[in-house]
């Protein structure tokens, strides 16, 4: 049997030579260890092959066009996906540790185990997901293969899929919609003309007549507002369906009773014109900062104001400005495309959901005789 010498490279870039049988290519499933390891190959089938202890570092085009690969792998996923992804990484990690188990590689009966704990706690079956995709992502960054890829029985795919069916079977609990007429109220209780109010009073208008999911809402810089007659347009870079980043630009009115318009007029004014985010944290005294926000602070600013008009925070968040933009313009008979328009929705099925709530009593088959 021949044998031929071909180099190999491990994701951090580190060069050795590996010796292959009869392949003349590195097959899926290969992969450098580092942090102080044995460089490894290991080979579909199970077969593990030790690299040359005498590794190279690369130089010239080669090195730049490593590290630009490295770059564009971290760009692959939006920022916010990456806190989360990091967060439940880490939880994964200590809960591993607390049970003497080992969570990379993680076997695929541990990260099965994993799913079942979160559930256990209450997690929802989307928050359940995203945990699975954090473990494979963080096996993935360290040349590994996923557990999924590793679960010759299915143990993980049949675990969520008993978690899915059992949550089915429960009622969910969406962030109630917020109504226009009660959003006033709570703008109106952003008393004054302190940085903190004026920025507020912008972002809880702004994020109902535009409908936007709270990461794409602190995601907003200065340039990406275009103020017009009409109103304003915004462009919204990527999102949580537009991973790609190709990007979409709503329209919002200027609007008589919110005036989403002019609230941001007036945050402007404190704001300034440095380029930047859109809306800006404000310091513990209300001073004016150019920090970026971060999403979990939008849903804390509106439960706070709605606490304050007497509205129950617990059932609210940001979501609740999408979802009452959706289900008032679902009431007032707005077209599925033109709501679409400004929700940005990949599935129309999701968005009927807002209208079929919306119009639960109309016409109803017993307004008649009951």
């Amino acid at each position: 049997m021949s044998f031929t010498d071909r180099p190999y490279y491990d994701i951090d870039g580190a060069v050795g030579s590996v010796r292959k049988a009869g392949l003349a290519a590195l097959g899926q499933g290969e992969r450098g260890l580092r942090d102080g390891r044995e460089l490894t190959l290991q080979i579909e089938g199970g077969e593990t092959l030790p690299a040359p202890t005498g590794a190279l570092t690369p130089s010239g085009p080669l090195a730049d066009e490593i590290a630009a690969a490295r770059s564009y792998r971290t760009r692959a996923k939006a920022e916010a996906t990456l806190r989360a992804y990091g967060s439940d990484w880490r939880q994964f990690q200590d809960w591993s540790w607390e049970r003497d188990l080992d969570p990379l590689p993680a076997a695929p009966e541990v990260v099965a185990t994993w799913l079942a704990a979160l559930a256990l706690k209450g997690k929802a079956d989307s928050t359940i997901t995203r945990h699975l995709a954090a473990i494979g992502w963080k096996h993935r960054q360290d040349g590994l293969v996923a557990p999924v890829g590793r679960d010759a029985h299915g143990l993980i795919s049949d675990t969520l899929a008993g978690i899915r069916r059992e949550q089915r079977a429960r009622p969910t609990r969406k962030k109630a919609a917020i109504s226009a007429k009660d959003l006033a109220r709570m703008i109106g209780a952003a008393e004054g003309q302190g940085t903190t109010a004026l920025r507020d009073r912008a972002i809880l208008a702004i994020g109902l007549a535009s409908a936007m999911r709270r990461s794409e809402l602190v995601a907003l810089q200065l340039s990406d507002v275009e103020m017009i007659d009409q109103g304003l347009k915004l462009r919204i870079r990527h999102s949580k369906t537009d991973q790609e980043g190709e990007g979409a630009t709503i329209a919002v009115p200027a609007g008589k009773l919110l005036k989403p318009v002019d609230h941001l007029n007036a945050w402007l004014t404190v704001r300034g014109g440095a380029p930047g985010p859109l809306f800006t944290r404000t310091g513990t005294t209300g001073e004016f900062t150019m920090a970026p926000m971060s999403d979990r602070s939008v849903a804390r600013l509106v439960q706070r104001y709605a606490n304050k008009v007497g509205l129950d925070p617990a059932v609210l968040g940001a979501h609740s400005l999408r979802a009452g933009f959706l289900t008032k313009a679902a009431r007032t008979r707005a077209s599925i495309p033109k709501m679409q328009e400004v929700s940005r929705h990949k599935s129309v099925k999701v968005l009927l959901g807002y209208v079929r709530s919306a119009e639960l009593f109309d016409d109803h088959a017993g307004s008649g005789f009951l």
